[in-house]
């Protein structure tokens, strides 16, 4: 009696360990890009801060430029989102970089908002 393994049984390994790692990374790249959107969350919430700051000391809400907060208007090297506040409103916007930014997605292009009462919105992503 020979010992050993069939071809069939080691295609058969193969296959479910392929259909595992198929799964498994699709998980992978949802949680990951949900750290990204971590990212997006922190700098609104700096934002806010210095929209109501700023909004205390001088009346009125300022552009991302005016608030002394470290988020780029534009997809940097550095960055996942992008960053633009509404002068009017005090509501700040991160929008995902698709093109440029930090390891940009193609097929992820969503968008994250923080209003000065503190509620998140945005569009559907993570």
């Amino acid at each position: 009696m020979r010992k050993g393994f069939t071809l069939v049984e080691l295609i058969v390994v193969i296959i479910i360990v392929g259909i595992l790692a198929a799964v498994g990374m699709t998980q992978y790249t949802k949680v990951v890009e949900k750290g990204r959107a971590a990212e997006a969350r922190i700098i609104l919430g700096a934002l806010r801060s210095a929209e109501i700051a700023e909004y205390t000391e001088n009346g009125a809400y300022q552009g991302v430029a005016g608030l002394g907060v470290s988020a780029p208007t534009t997809c940097v090297a550095t960055h996942h989102f992008s960053y633009a506040c509404d002068a009017a409103s005090g509501t700040c916007t991160a929008t995902r970089c698709t093109t440029g930014g930090k390891n940009p997605q193609s097929t992820i292009a969503y968008t994250k908002t923080l209003d000065i009462d503190g509620n998140f919105g945005g569009s559907a992503g993570y």
